[in-house]
């Protein structure tokens, strides 16, 4: 049976014009400055709406250049912004809707971790939460064929996430997307210093220095790095920006880091 996630924030985070959505992204694809040393086994990249973090997105996103070909299954990650629960949670969906077309769900690799205890069937949570969603139209521009495990992270530790990503890790044909921001409505030097803090605690890999307010997306992200350590990978900081450097006041700004982990 198919059960396809509507697009909940086209038009609002991103254009719900299909052409306008491709011309954008493009747009963000080639003003990409960032350059990691190897194709990336993972990203960290925000999910705010694309006039915003667009800038900053791009430059994780140009990083699959190499890999649109091979790279044949996305697990991603993101916190949870509309219900609070414990633990992860997955949707009932077998395919999340975008302006661009479908995207499939990898029912087979979801159903690898179901089992877990911290893992739970909540479609709620997936209703009007964008964290997911804004990233799916860079993966169906970058990418040639791509399923997705799609997971929303509530109330969990991060070795919760580190368990969840140990059995998906896969090899080169798998890609680990983590969906965080950095730092929220604060003025535009604090929130770079704050930012500046959160870069040093994920390039050292030192996720007992990420707080609550470093990143929305904190839970996720910790349980990358403590991945990370264990795989010997290293973490390339591709762009830090905030939206009062792309399109918004100076005076409540929120942060964005575009990272790679290869």
């Amino acid at each position: 049976m198919v059960r396809v996630q509507p697009a909940v924030v086209a038009g609002m985070f991103y254009p719900a014009d299909p052409e306008q959505l491709r011309s954008d992204i493009k747009v963000y694809l080639e003003q990409a400055e960032g350059k990691a040393p190897a194709p990336p086994k993972a990203l960290i990249a925000p999910h705010a709406g694309y006039i915003y973090s667009g800038p900053v997105a791009g430059n994780a996103y140009a990083q699959l250049a190499t890999q649109c070909d091979s790279i044949r299954l996305v697990v991603i990650l993101a916190p949870a912004h509309r219900v609070a629960f414990s633990g992860i949670a997955y949707a009932g969906a077998t395919a999340f809707r975008t302006p661009l077309g479908d995207v499939e769900v990898d029912l087979e690799a979801l159903s690898s971790v179901t089992g877990l205890p911290q893992l739970q069937h909540r479609d709620d949570a997936f209703r009007n939460e964008h964290s997911i969603e804004v990233h799916l139209p860079f993966l169906q521009e970058t990418l040639s064929s791509f399923k997705i495990v799609p997971l929303l992270v509530g109330d969990a530790t991060p070795t919760e996430v580190d368990e969840v990503l140990e059995s998906l890790w896969g090899g080169s044909e798998t890609l680990i997307l983590i969906s965080s921001d950095l730092s929220h409505y604060l003025g535009y030097d604090a929130a770079r210093r704050m930012d500046q803090e959160a870069t040093r605690a994920i390039e050292s890999m030192n996720p007992d220095a990420l707080s609550y307010h470093h990143a929305c997306g904190r839970i996720p992200v910790s349980g990358l790095l403590l991945a990370a350590r264990r795989h010997h990978l290293k973490v390339n900081t591709l762009d830090l920006r905030n939206s009062g450097d792309t399109a918004g006041p100076h005076d409540r700004v929120v942060g964005y880091g575009a990272y790679a982990l290869c």
